[in-house]
């Protein structure tokens, strides 16, 4: 069962990082090479506690459909997508955020585990780890890109984030 952690500092608000991570359409933003759209449950705006979500994309020329429903949720601390159905056999993406000296530590831990067995091992020995990493490092650039310029109220409602993270 391969883990991948990577930890991104943003000088912003937590508030206003965890809300840009649960962005559908800050997240399709920093996948347009997989030509990613989300096709059924919640398509665009903020992902939300018991929410689903499903994606398709074209990964290693092969179109694809993930489902992945919002299982935890903790608001701006931590909240978890696991796959309800997709390609994998299963994965659980944990997004955590602790606020550090005028910014945000987030922290991504993405645990997953391939389909077709000792197949799956190969691959993920042979690519899928390392293009799982620089997916989720992009998506990361991004959220930090966004939150860093505040021009986050495209992605997210001004309602939504603290009356803190307006007056940056």
């Amino acid at each position: 069962m391969p883990i991948i952690s990577l930890t991104t500092r943003i000088q912003a608000p937590r508030e206003v990082v965890f809300d840009l991570s649960r962005s559908v359409d800050l997240h399709i933003e920093s996948v347009v090479g997989t030509q990613e759209r989300a096709v059924a449950g919640c398509v665009s705006g903020l992902i939300g506690p018991g929410e689903d979500v499903t994606w398709e994309a074209t990964h290693f020329g092969i179109r694809q459909r993930l489902t992945s429903k919002i299982t935890e949720y903790s608001r701006p601390e931590h909240f978890r997508d696991s796959m309800v159905r997709g390609a994998f056999q299963r994965f659980d993406h944990d997004h955590r955020f602790e606020a550090v000296d005028a910014g945000t530590l987030m922290t991504d831990i993405f645990d997953y585990t391939s389909p077709l067995g000792l197949l799956g091992v190969l691959a993920d020995y042979l690519f899928l780890h390392r293009y799982m990493t620089r997916l989720l490092h992009t998506r990361n650039e991004l959220i930090r890109s966004v939150a860093e310029s505040n021009d986050f109220s495209r992605y997210i409602c001004c309602d939504s984030v603290s009356e803190d993270a307006t007056h940056l």
